[in-house]
């Protein structure tokens, strides 16, 4: 969970170093960008990463987007 100073105060977006079952807010902000839509993802519901992409997504579909673009399945 994120506490109130890791959410910041600027209401941009903010930079994130994904891990394996936590996050770390490097410059906070209120947003993430879904690395395959560029949905703006508040921080607060933000569920879905890659930590070795350290990219967001905005739900399971486009985790499946992703996952379909690296095994280089077409559909």
């Amino acid at each position: 969970m994120l506490g109130r100073y890791d959410r910041g105060g600027n209401g941009g977006e903010a930079v994130v170093e994904y891990g394996d079952s936590n996050l770390r807010v490097v410059r906070p902000g209120r947003f993430v960008r879904c690395g395959v839509t560029g949905a703006e993802i508040p921080l607060d519901e933000l569920r879905y990463w890659s930590v070795a992409r350290q990219e967001a997504y905005a739900n399971p579909e486009a985790v499946m987007v992703r996952l379909r673009e690296g095994s280089g399945a077409q559909g």
